[in-house]
This record gives C-alpha cells, structure tokens and sequence, in this order.
C-alpha cells in the first residue's frame, strides 16, 4: 500500500545484521555473509541449493503456529486438570514466575520497533544514545525477542504439565533453571550473545543505580523506561524470594505470615527503587547545571513515593482505618503524580511543538503517511497518555495484587504508554542536537565530545 523507502547503505545508525566491522584504506566497512567473499560460481551453486527466502520465512511462520498451539494446548489441559478450589491459586503461582519475563519479551519485541521505525527516518539514535559500530540493529533486536518468546512460554508449559501431573520437584527447577540461563547470557565474558550491548546495558544500569557522575541521555531514558516496570521488579523479586526459601510450586506464599507473600515490606520498597533512582538522577544534574527545571523533575518522581507506600498500608493497619483515613489520602496522591506526570510528558519530555509535526520525519516513511495530519494522532496520543498514566497509578492499588490478570494487562498497557513515549521522547532529543549544532555534520562514525555527551548542558537537557 505504502512504499517504505530504503535507507541509505552509509546510514551511521544502520548496520546489517551479523555483519562485523573492519577497517579499510576507505574507512568502516561491514562484511556480512561468508558467502560474500566467495568466487560468483559458488555463490550461484550455493543460490541454487538453497531454498527461496519466502519458503523460509513461510516455513518458520508455520513450525511458530504449530509451537504456540502446542504450547496453549498444554497449558490448557494442565489447568483444567487441577481441582477448582485450587485452580486459581495455581495459575497465580505460575503468574508470578513468568509474567515478569513475557512483558520483558513485549517490551523488546517494542523497542526493535522503536528503532525500525528510527532507522528509516531522520532521528539518528545511535548519534542521540552514543552508540558505536557494534550496536543492536532493530532485526538483532527482534531476534532476540523471538529467542524469548519461545523459551518463556516454552518453560512455562512445562511448569503447568509437571505440576498438574504430579512432578512438583521438576516443576519447581523449570523456572529456576530459566532465571538461571537468563542471568548467566546477561554476565558471560565471552564475545558471544551481543557481549558489546549486553556490557553497554548492565554499565548503564549501575549507573543508574549509583548516580555518582554526570548523567547522561541513556542514563535516565533507562531509569524512565524502569519506572514502568516497577511491578515487573517487584514480581521479579518475590519470584526469587520463593526461589531462595524453597517455596516453589507450594501455596505457602499467599498466607499472611509468608515471607514472600503481600505482606512482605520488600514489595513497596522494590516498586519505588526506580522512582528514586530518577529522583537522585535529578538531584545529581541540578548538581551539575544548577537548572531549576531539575528540581520540578525530581518533584515529579518523589510524588510516586506516597502513592506506593500508602497502598502498601492496608496490610499493615486496620480496615476501618484504611478505609477513612488512608485510602483518601492514597487517592489525592495518585491524582497528584498521575496529573504531574503527564503534565511533564507533553510540555518537557516532548515538548508542545511536537504535536505541530507528529511522526513527520524529515525523510519519508510510512508513519508519515498514515499519521500525519490526521486530528485523531492528536487526541489519541495526549488521551490515551492521561488513561494510561492513571491506571499504572491505580495498579498500585494493594487490593490488585491477587488479580494477576488485571495487573498484567495494566502493565502490559503501560509498556505500549512508554514504547508511545519513546517516539517523541528521541526525536524531541534529536532536535535539540541539530538546533545546537547547526554548522556541524552529525554521523555515526563521529566520536563525540564529553561535555555533548552529559546532559549538564544548557541545550540537551533532560
């Protein structure tokens, strides 16, 4: 229908994927394919042996369906094998393990979008993230998420046939074992699996938890994409908290006294981290700039701090008291943060001129077509920001945390809020780039300067 036009092979924020850079008397070059190098007879021979990609694709497409049938299909029977009375505790418990990893595969699965998109449009991300040549390209990205999709549900299929048929000691290793395999990918010291980005994330997550230096644009677009994943933290860590005291596949965490259950002072503590590592994040560029502007952003987080300890409250006070004195309380604290935050959104993260341009990239893409000049982008992206910044506050809500359905869709909302967000939230950098820096001719093989790097200065400011 719409024509996507190619990007340019000297594109500084496009690279092939599996390609691997050398350098050359005529600068970075990417050598992709081993069948590249060789001879144009072996090449043809090799053409001829091969497959049609389409047959491939469609082949991959149709042993993908036959999976997730298999997969559903089994999880279904499990389920219906356990007895009524316990069937909602059941899927709770697997809920618990393995939701956390399915919105982390959405969230991926999003952001190879997010670069899809950047990558056949004028916004140079790799020049706004500071990346080198050994950067994820969007189809490395997808691949991972792909990787993800089939080994979550994978585990927990087989969690849900063991336990339903008696195996609880192999049901409880399966996800044991999936933490395990993610955690040793993300540490491994060896020049496989990505090591460059996976190094670059957890560099950038340190950071992000010891704001001791300048901060600079991933720094804190990281700290805000954490901020809507809280809940998946906070799951991450009562799945672990069962893991480390040998209670999985029990239903010894949802009585009162467990010390994994809702009762537990860790829960609040984890759905605020990130919210603090904003705000110091905040208090640290003011340190460095001196910008009022800093300190309303630091505001901004902190009024998140009263809503989650206030709705942690009902399991530690009386209900009359809940119900009349610190539910009120609660509810003026989510209207506040809820208000502030996408009073933020749309006039600094964004900045009010987007809406004058939205998706209206320099070079022509297909968004542009579909979306530009249209009144409904308009009142969809400021409606359905304000609907979604409320009910991330609501689910927070301590009432919620057995509705395991509930919260997951919320979150799940929360995470197409953010991947939303990320559009304008990098072109808005982009452009304070290029208006900064007008004369000068911005590429990805530049190496930039420091002080272009942190967001101290008075033109990229956070």
């Amino acid at each position: 229908m719409f024509e996507v036009p190619l990007p340019s092979a000297k594109s500084p924020h496009l690279r092939r994927a599996g390609s691997r850079p050398i350098f050359t008397d005529q600068g970075l070059v990417f050598l992709t394919e081993v069948n590249e190098m060789k001879s144009p007879s072996m090449a043809a021979s090799g053409v001829a042996m091969m497959p049609s990609p389409v047959f491939l694709w469609r082949f991959k497409v149709v042993l993908f369906l036959l999976w997730g049938i298999s997969c559903c299909k089994i999880g279904w029977d499990s389920v219906m094998r356990m007895n009524a009375d316990k069937r909602d505790l059941f899927l709770y418990e697997a809920f618990l393990y393995f939701n956390p990893l399915l919105l982390v595969t959405l969230m991926v699965w999003l952001w190879g979008v997010n670069l899809w998109i950047f990558s056949h449009s004028s916004v140079n991300y790799a020049k706004v993230f500071d990346l080198d040549h050994t950067h994820l390209t969007h189809r490395e990205i997808w691949k991972c998420a792909t990787w993800m999709i089939i080994i979550v549900p994978t585990s927990m299929a087989a969690y849900l046939y063991l336990y339903s048929h008696g195996e609880v000691s192999l049901a409880a290793s399966q996800p044991v074992i999936l933490y395990a395999a993610i955690l040793m990918v993300l540490i491994f010291p060896f020049e496989i699996f990505y090591l460059p980005s996976r190094y670059y994330l957890l560099r950038t997550v340190w950071r992000i938890m010891l704001p001791l230096q300048a901060i600079t644009f991933s720094d804190f677009f990281l700290a805000d994409i954490m901020t809507s994943m809280s809940k998946v933290f906070s799951d991450l860590e009562r799945s672990v908290c069962r893991m480390v005291n040998k209670q999985v596949a029990t239903i010894a965490w949802f009585e009162a006294d467990s010390v994994c259950g809702s009762h537990s002072v860790v829960i609040p503590v984890v759905l605020v981290f990130p919210y603090l590592c904003r705000f110091f994040q905040c208090l640290r560029q003011y340190k460095d700039t001196r910008e009022r502007t800093c300190l309303f952003n630091a505001l901004k987080y902190s009024t998140a701090i009263p809503v989650i300890f206030l709705s942690a409250l009902k399991y530690h006070v009386f209900p009359d008291s809940w119900t009349k004195f610190y539910r009120p309380l609660w509810l003026i604290s989510s209207v506040i943060n809820s208000l502030y935050s996408f009073y933020w959104d749309v006039t600094r993260d964004w900045d009010l001129s987007v809406f004058t341009r939205i998706f209206k990239f320099k070079n022509p893409h297909i968004c542009t077509n579909l979306l530009y000049g249209r009144k409904w982008v308009y009142y969809w992206v400021i409606g359905s920001n304000l609907i979604f910044r409320c009910t991330w506050t609501y689910k927070l809500s301590a009432h919620l945390r057995h509705n395991y359905l509930t919260v997951f869709t919320i979150t799940a909302l929360e995470i197409m809020r953010r991947f939303q967000w990320i559009f304008f939230r990098v072109e808005n950098e982009w452009n304070k780039i290029t208006s900064s820096k007008p004369s000068l001719e911005l590429s990805g093989n530049e190496i930039p300067k420091e002080e272009d790097r942190l967001l101290g200065s008075a033109t990229h400011n956070v």
